[in-house]
């Protein structure tokens, strides 16, 4: 480790040396600096100096920018961040490689920042949601203008899916619309079948009835779709909650097509209630305890949803 760290003084020492300038040399050598940071940065974070990682990877971002060396000036943002997440720096990471991002899309190479954007997405679910849901909209912003649609309609998923899990809703019918609408473009018309079904639970679940039939009546456009399995079930389980029929709406909501989705989608539909019904627990509660068809999953559910399910 000793070894290590001396290197990485050398290599700045080299770094400085690069930068000093004389009669004979007018210029800092900017590149020359920045590589012997690069360096420095590397012995440093396998000495596990993982703050002096960080500052060396900013100061080789710095001379990167000063040749205008955008693409590596950007890297090396990210790689500071990537060193305060070793040091549970989370915030800070996230700011330093979001900048990385922006300086990817100024250097023309937006797809490595929509890579950058979705790998940051993914550090910040287990500590913010709501930011990991920014990250990922933002990731398929950049997809989305480059027109790489399926990444894009794939970030958008996961943006869709903590939507939900947040409860923010109308939030999500908006994301999903718009990730179906790409998967149309695409011609990929299951998936679309599949955001049909997760637009029916989310409208029912704020209540919106109308927006839920909509969905499904637009979907008969999509190849395919009518009289498919998809089609059936959305037609029966709107006809079970417009009828107040429970048994109805509790069969469809439980059946392996619903519940086999992701998982936040099949938590909406175990826990969707029909208005004005008595809460349509009384059919989960005749299930025998511990048995089959659901109703484990079924109680879980519940407990997530105790405040937002519909009443």
């Amino acid at each position: 480790m000793a070894n290590k760290i001396n290197e990485a003084h050398e290599h700045i020492a080299k770094a400085e040396k690069c930068l000093k300038t004389s009669m004979t040399k007018w210029k800092p050598d900017f590149d020359g600096a920045a590589t012997e940071y690069s360096k420095a940065a590397v012995a440093f974070k396998n000495a596990k100096q993982f703050d002096q990682a960080k500052e060396a990877y900013l100061k080789e971002a710095e001379y990167h920018t000063e040749n205008k060396a955008l693409f590596h000036a950007a890297k090396a943002y990210e790689q500071a961040g990537m060193m305060l997440k070793d040091m549970k720096r989370m915030p800070e990471a996230i700011q330093l490689i979001e900048k990385a991002s922006i300086m990817y899309v100024e250097n023309g190479t937006s797809g490595t920042a929509g890579i950058a954007l979705d790998r940051a997405g993914k550090l910040m679910e287990p500590m913010d949601l709501n930011k990991a849901v920014d990250l990922y909209q933002k990731a398929a912003d950049v997809f989305e203008n480059e027109d790489r649609l399926r990444q894009a309609a794939e970030l958008l998923g996961k943006a869709s899916r903590l939507l939900v899990r947040l409860r923010r809703l109308d939030d999500a019918a908006v994301s999903l619309q718009k990730e179906k609408n790409m998967y149309k473009e695409i011609e990929n018309y299951p998936t679309c079948f599949k955001k049909t079904i997760a637009q029916v639970l989310v409208h029912l679940h704020r209540g919106d009835f109308v927006a839920a039939d909509k969905c499904v009546r637009e979907s008969y456009s999509l190849p395919g779709f009518s009289g498919s399995e998809d089609c059936v079930s959305m037609e029966t389980l709107l006809q079970g909650y417009d009828e107040q029929d429970e048994d109805q709406v509790y069969r469809v909501c439980n059946s392996p097509l619903l519940k086999y989705m992701d998982n936040d989608y099949a938590k909406l539909a175990i826990s969707l209630r029909v208005p004005g019904g008595g809460g349509g627990k009384k059919k989960a509660a005749a299930a025998p305890a511990g048995g089959a068809g659901g109703s484990a999953p079924a109680a879980a559910a519940d407990d997530d949803y105790e405040e937002g399910g519909l009443c």
